[in-house]
């Protein structure tokens, strides 16, 4: 079952609409109130990830349920240009974009529009091109299994499995998908 569509912004819009129909969800469907917490905090984490967006982000977010298995959605286009975001990224000390520490902030780096040879190698490697219609899926499960295989002979590898097991989305989340169309980026983060 779809629930209805809020409209979130990361001006803050709709995210305690959001936070509530996550609650709601969670009692219509019987959850239990640690199955509740769980979804309050993914829903939380989400509209985190909004709220740090630089720029005028307005998208929407739903839930989708099956039984107790369920689906949170962000759908939103990105509006922030490559030379506003290059000219910010310039402004750092170190000339890196710092936000894209931990796996919201590596999740986040899709919703910047940029050119995809401007993506960072991290999230490339684990990207799935769809050769029928040109999108591009990038998937947590795939992006574990990269670092499982690398950490031992990688520091930088290894670093970013510690920042993985620090996160909460991580340990609760079956799985998160992020879909890319142009402009068009929709997230998706599953519990099962």
């Amino acid at each position: 079952m779809k629930s209805e569509v809020i409209v979130v912004s990361s001006r803050g819009q709709g995210m305690e609409a959001a936070l509530a129909l996550a609650d709601n969800t969670a009692g219509q469907m019987g959850l239990t109130s640690r199955e509740a917490l769980h979804m309050r905090l993914l829903v939380e984490e989400m509209m985190n990830m909004v709220r740090s967006i630089i720029g005028q982000l307005e998208g929407k977010f739903w839930i989708e349920n099956e039984g107790k298995s369920y689906k949170l959605y962000l759908q939103t286009k990105t509006l922030m240009d490559t030379e506003q975001r290059k000219q910010l990224v310039s402004a750092s000390t170190s000339g890196k974009n710092e936000a894209h520490r931990g796996i919201m902030g590596k999740i986040r780096a899709f919703f910047e529009p940029m050119p995809i040879d401007d993506t960072p190698a991290y999230l490339m490697e684990t990207v799935m091109p769809n050769a029928a219609n040109g999108d591009l899926t990038w998937s947590m499960e795939a992006y574990k299994e990269r670092l499982l295989k690398r950490k031992e002979a990688s520091a930088g590898a290894q670093e970013e499995w510690d920042e993985l097991e620090k996160s909460v989305v991580s340990h609760i989340a079956d799985n998160v998908t992020v879909s890319i169309r142009g402009y068009d980026v929709e997230l998706m983060i599953l519990k099962k």
